[in-house]
């Protein structure tokens, strides 16, 4: 399933935005002109990622400093923490957010 993102909250390169479809909480971040999105809550404790300290594609929780890869959602140097990444289209100029059909509530 796809999620249609409001031209509104596509961010610019640098940028980043949180995007709610569904009821679900989605942080979208423009990396040098790459669209990366990822679960806005951090599998630690819940946080919101979406404001955390971003360097390169690596967002760093603020709350307990916990950095993931935005392109894998792994926690750095390990593959025991996950946040959830999905892929990101752009067909003709409106960006979409491939979502599993699971993942959006009912």
């Amino acid at each position: 399933m796809r999620i249609a993102v409001p031209a509104e909250k596509v961010p610019a390169p640098g940028m980043r935005t949180l995007f709610e479809p569904a009821g679900n909480s989605l942080a979208l971040f423009n990396v040098a002109g790459k669209l990366y999105a990822i679960d806005d809550s951090c599998p630690h404790q819940g946080s919101s990622l979406c404001g955390g300290r971003l360097e390169g594609r690596v967002i760093q929780c603020c709350a307990h400093g916990l950095r993931f890869d935005l392109a894998s959602g792994y926690l750095l140097n390990s593959t025991r923490l996950k946040v959830a990444n999905y892929p990101v289209e752009v067909v003709d100029g409106q960006v979409f957010i491939v979502l599993a059909a699971q993942v959006l509530a009912v």
